[in-house]
């Protein structure tokens, strides 16, 4: 069953506290956090740069002015393979660095940072018009993938750190809204620039030149904007830059600094890094000075302690596994390679592949924008479960339309579009569940000490896994043709029941709150201890309290449950 944790009467007390202030949930929470939201919005051009850099390789890939300069790394599966997956594998290589370097320069700075990795990379790549070819496609998508790797896990990080929890699923989901927008761009300006001097062996070098450095339009907007956005007020606060913080928090929420829930926002952030600073000064004091060569060292320590606690090492589980399964739905398989996909299901010529393609994006993206407004209210699990049931089904429906008419697609073009028809389908499921939902859970279930080193876990689960997918989908294809849909179909079965019975719902709780849910605070009697010191220290009990009310009097919610079944009894 899925992890559950018992709180203490404070914690349900401050809990009851931040639901009675903080307000509903959906659509309407945006507009009331409208600044908050624009802040997303702009810092999600990460996820626009990586969701273009996704989609904007599909097309490029079967252009015959493309394969010209190419060669035989077109020509052979493995060899094409890797010049679409060598990405992947520089992005997991982002993600190994970014969880110090966002502890270490902020989160804003490491954002800037890996906005210009990725400049540098389409630059590159820009150059295999020359003799080099291969060589600046291959080096140019692995400094471009460190790039948008680091932004991957950098940017749902930063927004789920100055969301308040009422909206937090929704902005940490615009990562993938931005994703799908760039995803979608992409297959649209691959369409368009193929008729460059035409769509034959009389096609021009712009064609794919133009797709590839429109890239750095956004890039170059998000590196000059980010300079003017805010801190990450738990950043701040980590850091001992609190008062900054404080009015950070205030002008993020349109509220006085001396706001009840300013108040209580603030002092819950202080409190749980007070605790993760003086646990750590206990268990590794040689770590403990702050200093950038012990913050690196830390990093280490810190992955290494998810691991020692049963509360910890099932949000590895959750984060990595998640991952993993979001991966093999075989979501990538179709954006890297949706064209070859579709000439497989019959469609004839590369401009109705294309076509097809181009859809496959605006499917994608209409399908975000719900999550994006509702995942607050519904939940993870529900939505998680239903697009996992959805998504395996399609690939299950597709595999039997190609096994039957594999070599009769001419007499049977229906059958082709039906196929069709089903991966348009399914990345709809893909595009309200899955994909915004597996990021939202890897942002918000850690605590703030270990945060950077869990995302990085979690995302590095992610861009090994679409390493691998990248890789090795060109010889499933050809090789097991309507059995790589089976394949991704049971897979993502898997998938469903594994959130069914593992995940435990985290809507409309504080990031600091996820410890209850996880069991993690209070676990141990020494640790339950130096929190309530910390809240007496840091005036939290007062804020809880709200200077009116003896919350810890209150009966917990397992009182209250075994209070009704013992009227019920009566």
């Amino acid at each position: 069953m899925a992890p559950t944790g018992t709180a203490s009467q404070f914690d349900q007390a401050a809990l009851e506290r931040r639901l009675a202030l903080q307000g509903k949930a959906g659509p309407a929470a945006l507009v009331q956090n409208a600044r908050v939201f624009g802040i997303a919005c702009f810092a999600c051009l990460g996820g626009l740069l990586y969701g273009y850099n996704q989609g904007v390789f599909s097309g490029v890939l079967v252009m015959p002015a493309f394969d010209e300069h190419m060669g035989v790394w077109t020509d052979n599966g493995s060899k094409k393979g890797w010049l679409t997956s060598i990405l992947e594998l520089g992005a997991w290589i982002g993600t190994l660095y970014s969880g110090f370097l966002a502890e270490i320069i902020s989160r804003k700075y490491c954002i800037l940072l890996n906005t210009g990795i990725f400049i540098i990379g389409v630059v590159i790549q820009t150059t295999a018009v020359t003799s080099s070819a291969h060589s600046s496609i291959l080096g140019g998508r692995f400094i471009t993938g460190m790039g948008v790797g680091s932004l991957s896990m950098t940017v749902p990080m930063y927004n789920a750190e100055v969301a308040p929890p009422e909206v937090r699923g929704a902005l940490v989901g615009l990562q993938q809204l931005a994703i799908t927008t760039g995803i979608m761009i992409s297959f649209w300006i691959d369409y368009g620039t193929q008729y460059i001097g035409g769509t034959g062996d009389g096609q021009t070098d712009a064609a794919w030149l133009v797709p590839l450095c429109l890239q750095l339009a956004p890039a170059l907007l998000l590196g000059g904007g980010i300079m003017f956005m805010p801190f990450s007020p738990r950043w701040l606060v980590h850091h001992g830059r609190e008062e900054e913080a404080r009015r950070t928090l205030a002008r993020l929420r349109g509220l006085s600094t001396d706001s009840e829930l300013i108040e209580l926002e603030f002092t819950e952030i202080k409190a749980q890094s007070l605790f993760e600073k003086r646990t750590t000064a206990e268990h590794f004091p040689h770590l403990a000075d702050g200093s950038a060569s012990s913050t690196i060292k830390l990093q280490f320590v810190a992955i290494g302690s998810l691991f020692k606690t049963r509360p910890m090492f099932r949000r590895v589980v959750l984060a990595t596994v998640t991952m993993f399964f979001q991966q093999w739905t075989g979501i990538n398989a179709v954006l890297y390679y949706a064209p070859t996909i579709f000439s497989q299901l019959g469609l004839s010529g590369n401009t109705t592949s294309l076509l097809a393609t181009g859809v496959v994006g605006i499917a994608m993206w209409l399908a975000t924008i719900p999550a994006v407004m509702y995942v607050d209210k519904l939940g993870r699990k529900p939505i998680l479960i239903v697009g996992a049931i959805g998504m395996a089904t399609c690939h299950i429906i597709i595999s039997v339309i190609f096994a039957k008419n594999e070599n009769q697609w001419d007499t049977h073009s229906a059958a082709g579009w039906a196929a069709v028809a089903m991966v348009w389908l399914f990345v709809v499921h893909f595009g309200y569940s899955w994909g915004p939902c597996a990021w939202i859970i890897i942002s918000e279930i850690w605590p703030i000490s270990q945060r950077p080193y869990g995302i990085a876990l979690g995302a590095s689960s992610n861009w090994m896994n679409n390493f691998i997918v990248g890789q090795v989908t060109v010889d499933m294809l050809d090789s097991m043709k309507y059995g790589t849909y089976i394949f991704f179909g049971l897979l993502t079965y898997g998938g469903a029941a594994f959130i069914y019975f593992f995940f435990p719902e985290t809507k409309n709780l504080s990031l600091e709150e996820m410890d209850i849910l996880f069991g993690s605070v209070g676990a141990a009697q020494a640790d339950a201890e130096r929190m309530r010191e910390i809240n007496r220290e840091v005036g939290l009990e007062d804020a809880v309290r709200g200077n009116s009310v003896n919350y810890d009097e209150k009966p917990t919610l397992e009182e209250k449950q075994r209070d009704a079944r013992d009227g019920d009894s009566d």
